[in-house]
C-alpha cells in the first residue's frame, strides 16, 4: 500500500512538471506571429533585420554572444541581413539545449539511473 501511494505521488509530481514545460509562453495559448516580431526587430523599417537591430532586442541585450550565434543561424544566405522569409522559416532548437550526441554512451548515476 505504501508503495502504491509513493508511486501515485511521484506520478502526480511528474505530470505537474511536464504540464509546466508544455505551457505556451504567451497568454491566450498562442506564440506571437513571426511577422509581428520581425516588425518590432526591424527598427529602421528597411525590410531586413541587421545584427545590431537583433542585438538591441531584450533577449539580445541579455546575452549578446548568444544573440549573435542565433542571428548567424537565422541568416541562411549569409547576407548580413535577415529577411522576413528567413526569420519565418527558422526553427529554433527546442529547449535551447543540445541533446546527447548520436552514439554517445550515457553516464550512470548512483542507483542505476542514466543521465
Amino acid at each position: 500500500m505504501k508503495i502504491c501511494l509513493r508511486i501515485l505521488g511521484i506520478l502526480a509530481i511528474a505530470s505537474s512538471l511536464s504540464y509546466g514545460q508544455d505551457k505556451p509562453k504567451k497568454e491566450g495559448g498562442k506564440h506571437p506571429e513571426p511577422g509581428k516580431i520581425f516588425k518590432k526587430l526591424d527598427s529602421d523599417g528597411n525590410g531586413t533585420v541587421s545584427l545590431d537591430e537583433f542585438k538591441a532586442s531584450p533577449r539580445g541585450q541579455k546575452d549578446p554572444a548568444k544573440a549573435e550565434a542565433a542571428y548567424k543561424k537565422i541568416d541562411a544566405d549569409g547576407s548580413g541581413g535577415v529577411s522576413l522569409e528567413e526569420f519565418s522559416n527558422h526553427k529554433p532548437e527546442k529547449g535551447g539545449k543540445p541533446g546527447p550526441k548520436p552514439g554517445a554512451k550515457h553516464k550512470k548515476k548512483a542507483g542505476g539511473a542514466t543521465e
